[in-house]
């Protein structure tokens, strides 16, 4: 037995009629006096067309920039400040009240440097920005983990010096 809610098939079949095809092509207007057909289609493409040829003959004609870092000379400041700050970070005693402030300066320092360096290309493969990058990454991965007012093991501590001192002699070098 069938369900009520079911739509059981008839025996006739519904009559369908024809809809009348309207071509995307052409649109027909008509007046009293005469019918005129204009391609609508055309129009649109040689708008289209237009307007990206506009768009991107401007942005090739725009200069090109050149990446955040200024100048070598500015790398080469902001790193060797970007040094002294992790050396008179690292070499603070334990129980000066100021390592905790210090400590967030550093971080706050280090993170600036990274997010603007990082980006360039140019500098990437320099044996300066790599030990840097390596000391910063060092530093602050013990200060995340362990806390501001935890000292650095002094293992670690000799292998980020250690890293601070090549990266100098490779900056003075123009490396």
């Amino acid at each position: 037995m069938a369900s009520p809610t079911l739509i059981t098939p008839t025996a006739t079949k519904p009559k369908l009629l024809p809809l009348p095809i309207k071509s995307k092509l052409t649109t027909t207007t008509s007046t009293p006096n005469a019918t005129t057909t204009t391609p609508s289609q055309p129009l649109r493409r040689q708008f289209v067309s237009l307007t990206t040829a506009g768009i991107l003959s401007t942005a090739l004609l725009l200069p090109v920039t050149t990446a955040w870092a200024a100048s070598d000379d500015e790398y080469v400041k902001e790193t060797e400040e970007v040094i002294n700050k992790v050396r008179s970070t690292i070499n603070m005693d334990k129980t000066d009240p100021n390592v905790a402030a210090a400590v967030a300066e550093l971080r706050e320092t280090s993170n600036t440097w990274v997010s603007k360096y990082r980006k360039e290309k140019a500098l990437l493969g320099r044996p300066s920005f790599r030990d840097i990058y390596s000391a910063l990454n060092a530093v602050s991965g013990h200060y995340i983990s362990f806390g501001p007012t935890a000292p650095i093991p002094a293992k670690r501590k000799a292998r980020i010096l250690e890293e601070m001192d090549t990266a100098e002699k490779a900056l003075s070098r123009g490396r």
